[in-house]
């Protein structure tokens, strides 16, 4: 009798318990950067893959999943860089977007602002574009050129029409899983820091700005920053003492770069 208790216990366990279904387990919980991660920005040239940081932020059309993949198996998470903010004619897309929406440029060369007011007409193409991001297997999003309304882009844009936009980009990344960035747009953080999971900051240091990245430190979120004109020694040390995490880079954001 000893030797068939444990084999009746076992069957009847068996008949009244069911495997959970892989498909109730919920989806993964999305990454959330904390402040002082190092982290590697490159847009453009031959990615080098083999810096030693925990973060890699790269160009989402330029890059397969194959290098989304091997980033992941040197033990990277890879932020997908996109233009939400501004259309760009050598992307492959570039023809979806109609000429209602294009504004004046931005400065780069073959980028125009867009009229972010119209979420009907780019709502749908920036969900492609994030389905894109999601399909490549990356972590998180960079979307670029978040704060039109504060310069001249042909279009009456207000502060609440930059808010409306940005919550919208943010929640269709959160949608599909990625944790997703605010890019620049410093006077907006107080109403967008707990909408977004982390902030990436170009030059705030050269106009003494960086304070008012803190209030993503202070909710545990990582601020990824970059200068491209003054010495690492005159910004790192404010940086380190924020919790910023930041390099110095060139224009050009290629493979190089200094960190504090």
């Amino acid at each position: 009798m000893r030797r068939l208790l444990p084999l009746l216990a076992l069957l009847v366990l068996a008949g009244c318990t069911t495997p959970p279904d892989p498909d109730d387990r919920g989806p993964a919980p999305r990454w959330q950067p904390r402040p002082g991660l190092a982290w590697q920005w490159q847009l453009s040239g031959r990615l080098d893959p083999t810096v030693d940081v925990p973060v890699y932020d790269i160009d989402g059309f330029d890059h397969s999943a194959a290098t989304v993949a091997d980033l992941h198996r040197r033990g990277r998470k890879v932020v997908c860089y996109l233009s939400t903010g501004a259309w760009e004619e050598f992307r492959p897309d570039a023809g979806r977007f109609p000429k209602a929406v294009l504004g004046k440029g931005n400065g780069w060369p073959g980028e125009r602002w867009l009229d972010i007011r119209r979420t009907d007409l780019l709502g749908p193409l920036m969900a492609a574009r994030l389905d894109m991001c999601r399909a490549k297997g990356f972590d998180a999003v960079e979307p670029d050129n978040m704060d039109g309304y504060a310069h001249p882009t042909g279009f009456p844009l207000t502060a609440a029409d930059q808010l409306r936009y940005n919550r919208l980009i943010a929640g269709l990344a959160h949608d599909r899983g990625l944790a997703v960035a605010l890019k620049n747009d410093l006077d907006q953080i107080p109403e967008l820091v707990d909408d977004f999971d982390f902030a990436v900051n170009e030059q705030c240091a050269q106009y003494d700005e960086c304070a008012l990245l803190v209030p993503f430190v202070r909710a545990g979120k990582a601020v990824f920053h970059v200068e491209y004109e003054l010495d690492p020694e005159d910004f790192c040390p404010r940086s380190r003492q924020l919790g910023l995490s930041s390099m110095r880079k060139e224009y050009e954001l290629g493979a190089w770069r200094r960190a504090c």
